[in-house]
């Protein structure tokens, strides 16, 4: 599996709040968006992992904000994966726009099995260290 991704979106209308700045939940849901998209660059469909019983699920995740976005901004998500190994993958998130740090993130992901106890995971989704 490959350390490092970059994922651009342009801030849709509706993720901005009545300041038209987006809202702080948002960027949950890009980071989700980055994981996502950094699986499928690696060959993987997030619901082939599901179909074949691999369910990854956040256990932890943070965000720090530093500057806002708006609506119409183009953002450029930089995901790093900091561990993938056992039962549990370790991602950090940058969210630049026009080159200017504006969020720091990170998430823990624990896979589990659909009766929800943990398992390993898959060996391509582990980085050797």
């Amino acid at each position: 599996m490959s350390r490092d991704y970059t994922f651009t979106l342009e801030v849709r209308y509706y993720e901005t709040d009545a300041q038209g700045v987006v809202h702080h939940a948002n960027y949950f849901k890009y980071f989700e968006l980055a994981r996502v998209n950094h699986l499928r660059s690696l060959g993987h469909e997030y619901a082939d992992l599901e179909r074949d019983g691999v369910i990854l699920v956040v256990n932890k995740i943070a965000c720090s904000y530093r500057a806002p976005a708006r609506f119409g901004d183009v953002l450029t998500i930089d995901i790093h994966t900091a561990r993938s190994r056992g039962a549990r993958i370790d991602h950090e998130y940058q969210v630049f726009r026009e080159g200017i740090l504006i969020a720091e993130g990170s998430s823990t992901l624990a896979c589990i099995d659909r009766d929800g106890q943990v398992q390993r995971l898959p060996d391509y989704l582990v980085i050797e260290e």
